[in-house]
């Protein structure tokens, strides 16, 4: 009985997580479609919110197909409490479920991970502070850009 359920979740929580993955793609297309400053200065309004909201929805709903049911104890930080988070040890996709309960703050990433189809969308979405491997100065970069947004008074979101 175990084995004719896995054959017949499988497929459909593949298929719900696909689904979901091009809805979060679809909604940080929209977010960023004719975004003044893009990546330079920091999104405003219904985009950042359409983000938060929706890119956190989507990242919730596609773990809970996935088996994962996550509860948070206490209370999120807010942005003037904290305006960086640190995960560790940061190695996996569990990551994606800290930024889903954090309200989908910018994160460190690799320059690289923003030319990814699909994913990329939704990381540039993030916001994120892109870290190129190959820029012998982009271990400073990163931390300049990382201090700038966290001193930005709330203009950025939450880095993790």
């Amino acid at each position: 009985q175990t084995v004719v359920q896995g054959i017949i979740l499988l497929p459909l929580r593949v298929v719900c997580i696909v689904f979901i993955l091009l809805l979060a793609w679809l909604s940080a297309s929209i977010a960023t479609c004719y975004q003044p400053g893009r990546g330079v200065l920091p999104l405003n309004g219904w985009r950042r919110r359409m983000v938060q909201i929706t890119l956190s929805s989507l990242t919730r709903m596609a773990y809970f197909v996935m088996g994962f049911q996550v509860k948070v104890k206490g209370k999120v930080a807010t942005l003037p409490e904290a305006p960086i988070f640190v995960a560790a040890p940061h190695s996996s996709f569990f990551d994606a479920i800290i930024c889903a309960l954090t309200g989908m703050p910018s994160i460190v990433s690799r320059a690289e991970n923003l030319a990814t189809p699909v994913f990329g969308t939704i990381l540039s979405a993030l916001q994120p502070v892109a870290v190129s491997r190959q820029d012998p100065d982009s271990r400073k970069n990163t931390v300049a850009e990382i201090t700038r947004r966290a001193l930005s008074r709330g203009q950025w979101p939450q880095v993790i």
